[in-house]
């Protein structure tokens, strides 16, 4: 199977198979090797742990639910420091100044563009 940089290997798929992981992922917005992941690992948890089906689901459902939140976590604490940052430059009188910088070469360009 050949294998590339980024640690990725091509496999050959049945048509149907592809196209009913294509079909499951747009609900879930996933792509069509996001689905078949999916798969494979409910496949995984099921046979090496003898859990049932819809227990596999349902761990898995859990793992997702918990790295969207932390992903959401991260955008809001990016979030904050914008803020933040935003606050600071409100403060220090720099926003008012840089407003007043675009505005003055907005100005320039349209009578620059008219002359």
């Amino acid at each position: 199977m050949p294998q590339t940089s980024a640690g990725f290997a091509s496999v050959k798929l049945p048509v149907a198979l592809v196209r009913q992981a294509r079909e499951a992922a747009q609900p879930l917005r996933r792509s069509v090797a996001g689905q078949v992941e999916y798969w494979v690992t409910l496949g995984r948890i099921v046979e090496q742990s003898g859990l049932t089906t819809q227990e596999a689901q349902t761990a898995i459902q859990c793992y997702e639910a918990a790295t969207r939140t932390a992903q959401v976590s991260r955008q809001d604490a990016q979030a904050q420091a914008m803020i933040a940052q935003f606050l600071t430059t409100e403060s220090d009188g720099s926003l008012a100044q840089r407003v007043r910088e675009v505005i003055a070469d907005n100005r320039s360009k349209v009578i620059s563009k008219t002359a």
